[in-house]
Parts: structure tokens; sequence; C-alpha cells
């Protein structure tokens, strides 16, 4: 039986990537701060392992990762979007907490997923990081969002580089306004604005297309894969 940690499994896209890998079979480390959450996602499931953690503690992440043993793969998806608005209404408070989560935490997740995948036997697996359109294109007032994106772009490179000798691969999903309630909430946002509605699609396609990374063999990967609402203002000329 195969084995993934998912982070920010309570809630949007993590938790629809849980409910759709233990669909499938898999061995499922639920990682989050709302146990009371994960517990939900894990019932009926003897194959879901409930691990409380937050991302951004240095000691919770290891433990969780030791706790869980073998691991095949990490969906590495726990993640904030912060502040909407612009560089000088941001305080240092909350530019450090968008950056503890969204990189630090990646950073933490990744090391102990690397490090456990390189000491066991057989030896690899596979790291998936959860970009976003911001990792390559920013929505307005994002600041502190886009900026992190960016930084898990260079995080999957070095990894997927370092990660070769040890049989470790790392790719990424670039994902595009998955309804998720941090998307509904940008939709009310500019509902309240009068502006028009967002596209979007279902977060269902997004746990689709992450499993289906994660079931690659292992002299496969798909280093980066973009997945959006069709009608997404992302490709083109202004």
């Amino acid at each position: 039986m195969s084995a993934i940690i998912i982070t920010g499994a309570s809630s949007g896209i993590g938790r629809a990537c849980a409910e759709a890998f233990l669909a499938d079979g898999w061995r499922v480390g639920l990682i989050a701060r709302r146990g009371d959450a994960l517990e939900e996602v894990a019932e009926g499931y003897d194959t879901a392992k409930v691990l409380p953690c937050d991302v951004t503690d240095e000691d919770a992440v290891d433990r969780a990762f030791a706790a869980f043993g073998h691991v095949d793969a990490l969906f590495n998806n726990a993640g904030m979007f912060g502040p909407q608005t612009t560089i000088d209404q941001v305080s240092l408070q909350d530019w450090q907490q968008v950056v503890d989560v969204n990189l630090t935490g990646m950073f933490l997740c990744a090391r102990a997923a690397f490090r456990a995948m390189r000491e066991q036997q057989p030896m690899g697996g596979r790291i998936i990081n959860n970009g976003s359109i911001s990792a390559h294109s920013p929505r307005e007032g994002s600041i502190c969002y886009t900026s992190t994106k960016h930084a898990v772009t260079g995080l999957t490179k070095t990894l997927s580089l370092d990660g070769r000798p040890y049989d470790i691969a790392c790719g990424q999903i670039d994902i595009g306004n998955a309804r998720t309630d941090m998307v509904i909430g940008l939709e009310e946002k500019r509902a309240a604005e009068g502006l028009p509605p967002l596209p979007a699609m279902d977060v269902v396609h997004v746990a689709a297309a992450v499993l289906a990374m994660a079931k690659l063999p292992p002299e496969a990967n798909v280093q980066f894969q973009t997945l959006m609402a069709t009608k997404m203002p992302f490709v083109g000329r202004g």
C-alpha cells in the first residue's frame, strides 16, 4: 500500500486530495492544526492517520513524520493568502506570518520528507509542492502570497535537482481558482466591490491531478503542471 502525507488536510485543496487518496486505497497521513477537522476527514478509513501539527513548528513536523513511518509521497500543500492590500499597508507581522506558513512550513515538511525518503528502504519517493498561478503571475494586492509562491518554485527546482541521487522526485502543481473557502472569500470581496465573479473550477479536478502525479512510476515526473479555471485571465496580453 502506497503512503502519502498531506499538509493542510483539514480543508480546501488538502481535504479534497486527502479524500481522493483515501478512496484510492492509499495510507494517508493528515497534517493540519485542527485535529477535530482531521478526524472528520479520517472517519471511516483505517488507512488514515491523524497528525495534528503546525507546519511552522520544527519539532512538531519532525515528530509527525516520525510517527507516520514509511512515506512514498508528500503533498506539501498548507498555505495562507494573507492581507489583500498594497505593500504600504502590510505589517511586518503579517508578512512574516505568510512567509512562515507558505515557505518555512513547506521547507520543514520537505526536509522531513526528504530525510525519510533518503534513509528508508527502498530509498526514494516523491514530493509535490502546491505552487499557484501566483508563482507565475500575481493577483492584485497579494504581495505576501505571491512572493512566497515564487519562492516555492525555487524550492521545487532545487529539491528536484538534489533528490536525483536518492530517487526522490519533486514536482509542482500551480492551481488557479479552485473553488475553496479562500477563492470564495475573494469572490465575496469582488462582489462587494461591484466586480464580476471569478472564473473558478471544482476542487475535485485538483485532487485528481495530484493523485495522477503521485501515481507515476519512479522514472517519470511531472515537473510543473498548471491547472486552472479555463476562463482565467492568465494567458494573454493586457
